[in-house]
Formats: structure tokens, C-alpha cells, sequence
């Protein structure tokens, strides 16, 4: 006698398989099973006596294969989560009509905050610099899928002016600074101050001043005027680490040097703006500095760690190609394939691997026995890896404005439920 497999049950073995940790080899095996089987469903070609699926089965298969549940971004997913609820057999109107009201309002909410965001952005004299992407609405998209829920509102307006001082600052680094002036203008922000500016073009002066002014008003909104002395110093430090990190990029890119891909990842993971996104996370959730700080650091050192890889492996998985065709700086695909002499496939599929491992050690570290006082910024964390697949899935979310990413922005702020 056959037994009837259900697809919704081989794909809950698929999502679960995604939440094991380094060393759990029956989830690596499970994995590979359930992905083969549902491939098998989808074509509808398996030898297994499996029950017909419906579209809206098909639609889930299709949805998880793409990408777990584990790996999404929760709040971007809610929509599709409200419409598969519909067709629930034992779907709950007044439940599901909460969930619309619960979506709307807080949509609501973002709304005003992009406002009030683009009046900053008017002001802040960065559109003067033609070269730098204007990405404010993805920013904010980004920093409202690290943390969407209202109480978090400053955590999103202190996120979304991060990544567009990191994206503008990127850009300097990348394509319009001339390698000779990099030098000093890294200079800069390791002085942290007004000495020897005049000696930069004036839009280094103007990313300078930008930043030195965005992170001290964050260093005062966190510590307030009793602890921002206690806040400035961390918050300096890690854009002073992206910055350097930037500049080494830049260094190989100069002289033609393609690192291994070991060597590459031990600066990336810092190039990745991981470290200062999660950074900000952490102080705007906890609201305090005190003399555990250091031990933070330490404690949730490798989780930084990794999520500033998934971050850094998603974009190079999106952005290599397009990468290559102007002429940029070698990516870990790039690394890869020349250290260990493979095909471009191949080397995306050791890409895709070491995201996976890093993920194995982000569920480590967000699974593990901790006070619930830090669950918040695990959740983050955790949103800030997830973001990074949204925004990679297709291509590159932070280059040219894509279709997808055009969509999950009217869905986030424009079109309601």
C-alpha cells in the first residue's frame, strides 16, 4: 500500500530545515529531500503517489522555494500571508479583517515617517552631489524591515539616514573618487573634525560634515545630554572601520589585486555596513551605554560577524555581474573563481553554501538562551540578514530602480490592504 504525501507537509519540513544549527546534518538532509520533492510535485512527475496540487498549493510551493520563511522579512510578507488566509477552510472573518486594520495603520504610520525623513534629505545637502544614488525611500524600506513595529520609530528614522550616508559614501569610494584622493578623505573621518578639511574637494567636505553631523544628533537622541558623550565614541568608530574598510577595496581595485576569498571576506564583512547597521540597532534598542558595552561587543561578535556576511554574499550574488560590466572591484565570486580556478556557477554555488552556514550560526546565536531584554535586537539582527535577500533576490535593490523592489515599496507605503 502507497501512502499519500502531502506537499504542505513536505514543505513545513522545508521551512523547518532552514532554522537548524552548524553540525545538524539531518536538516542539510532533510532540506535536499523536501527541495527534491517539491520539484518533483511542481512538474508533476514524481513516481511517489502524491495528492494533486491546487494553484493556490502551487503558489506556496512556489513561494517557499524561492525563499523560506526564515529567510523573509516578516512585515514584507505580511500581504501574501492575508490572501493565502483567505482560502483557509477554517479562515476567521473578524481575524482576518483585524489583520487589514493592523497592516493600514501601521502603513499609516510609515507614511508620515518618509515625510518627515524627505524634508531631512531636502535639507541635508547631499542632492547637491549628482554622482550619489538618491535612494531615501529604499533606505527607509530597509530600515522598516529591520524594525517595523511603531514603538521603533526611531530606530527606522536613525537606520534610514545610516544606509544613505552609507550608500553615498559607497558611491565616493566606488566611482567618482580618483584613488590619490581617498587617502585623505579616509583621513578625515579618522580625525572626526574640522582639521585640514579645506584640503578635500568640497564633496568630500560635504559627505564629511554630513556625516559627522547625522551621527552626533543620533549619539545625542540615544544618550541624550548625560550619556552622548558615552554614545559618540562607539558610533565614530564603526563608520571609521567602514571607511577603511572601503578604502582597502579601493587599494586592491588600484592595483589590480584579487584577493583569495578568505582575505576578501575579512574586510567585506565590515565593507558591508552590517557592523554600523547593527551597531545603531543595538544602542537604539537597549538606550543605554554602560561599562558592559565592551562585553557586548565581544559576546555578539560572531553574530555581527555573520550577518554582515549574508549581507555582503547576497550583494555580490545580485550585483556581480552588473559589477564586472563597469569594471568594479573584485567580488567573493570573483575571488573565488580566481583562487580556486571554477566556473562562475560554481563559485556562486560555494557563495550560496556560505550563506547558508552563516545562517546555521545567526539561528545559533538568536536561538540560544539569552535575557529577553536583548530579544529585540536579535529580532533586528536577524531582519537586517533578511533585508539583505529582499534586496539581492533579483538583482541589485540599491542600483538601478528595479521592478521588484519598486513593488514592495508601493506595498509597504502606498498600497493598502
Amino acid at each position: 500500500m502507497v501512502r499519500k504525501i502531502s506537499s504542505n507537509a513536505v514543505m513545513e519540513l522545508l521551512e523547518a530545515s532552514h532554522l537548524g544549527l552548524k553540525g545538524e546534518k539531518v536538516f542539510d538532509e532533510t532540506k535536499t529531500c523536501a527541495i527534491n520533492f517539491l520539484k518533483d510535485t511542481m512538474r508533476m512527475e514524481s513516481p511517489i503517489n502524491v495528492d494533486q496540487p491546487s494553484n493556490l498549493a502551487v503558489e506556496r510551493i512556489v513561494h517557499s522555494l524561492e525563499l523560506p520563511s526564515h529567510w523573509r522579512v516578516p512585515w514584507f510578507d505580511v500581504k501574501w500571508y492575508v490572501e493565502q488566509y483567505k482560502h483557509e477552510k477554517n479562515m476567521n472573518v473578524h481575524l482576518l479583517e483585524l489583520s487589514k486594520l493592523n497592516f493600514n495603520m501601521i502603513q499609516a504610520t510609515l507614511q508620515l515617517e518618509i515625510k518627515e525623513l524627505s524634508r531631512w534629505w531636502e535639507k541635508l545637502g547631499i542632492k547637491e552631489l549628482s554622482f550619489a544614488r538618491n535612494r531615501l525611500v529604499e533606505s527607509f524600506m530597509c530600515a522598516a524591515g529591520v524594525a517595523f513595529e511603531p514603538k521603533y520609530k526611531s530606530i527606522r528614522k536613525w537606520l534610514t539616514k545610516v544606509i544613505v550616508l552609507v550608500l553615498v559614501i559607497d558611491d565616493v569610494y566606488d566611482i567618482h573618487a580618483s584613488f590619490e584622493e581617498l587617502k585623505p578623505f579616509t583621513k578625515a573621518f579618522e580625525r572626526w573634525g574640522d582639521t585640514e578639511l579645506e584640503e578635500l574637494p568640497r564633496y568630500m567636505r560635504t559627505c564629511v560634515h554630513a556625516l559627522q553631523n547625522v551621527t552626533n544628533e543620533i549619539a545625542y537622541e540615544i544618550g541624550g545630554e548625560n550619556s552622548f558623550h558615552l554614545v559618540l565614541p562607539y558610533l565614530k568608530k564603526t563608520w571609521i572601520d567602514f571607511c577603511k574598510a572601503l578604502y582597502v577595496e579601493a587599494k586592491w581595485y588600484s592595483k589590480g589585486y584579487i584577493p583569495s576569498l578568505e582575505e576578501y571576506l575579512s574586510n567585506a564583512w565590515i565593507s558591508s555596513s552590517g557592523p554600523v547597521i547593527l551597531l545603531h540597532s543595538y544602542l537604539g534598542t537597549v538606550y543605554q551605554v554602560t561599562d558592559s558595552m565592551d562585553d557586548f561587543l565581544h559576546t555578539y561578535e560572531d553574530l555581527v560577524y555573520n550577518v554582515s556576511l549574508v549581507i555582503r554574499l547576497c550583494n555580490d550574488l545580485g550585483t556581480t555581474v552588473a559589477e564586472r560590466e563597469r569594471g568594479d572591484a573584485a567580488s567573493s565570486i570573483v575571488c573565488y573563481m580566481n583562487e580556486k580556478g571554477v566556473s562562475e556557477d560554481k563559485a556562486r554555488k560555494h557563495i550560496e553554501e556560505r550563506i547558508i552556514e552563516a545562517w546555521k550560526k545567526i539561528n545559533d546565536k538568536c536561538f540560544g538562551s539569552c535575557g529577553c531584554w536583548m530579544e529585540p535586537f536579535l529580532t533586528q539582527a536577524t531582519n537586517a540578514a533578511r533585508v539583505a535577500h529582499t534586496l539581492y533576490q533579483n538583482g541589485d535593490g540599491f542600483g538601478i530602480q528595479d521592478r521588484d523592489i519598486k513593488n514592495h515599496i508601493l506595498s509597504l507605503l502606498v498600497e493598502p490592504l
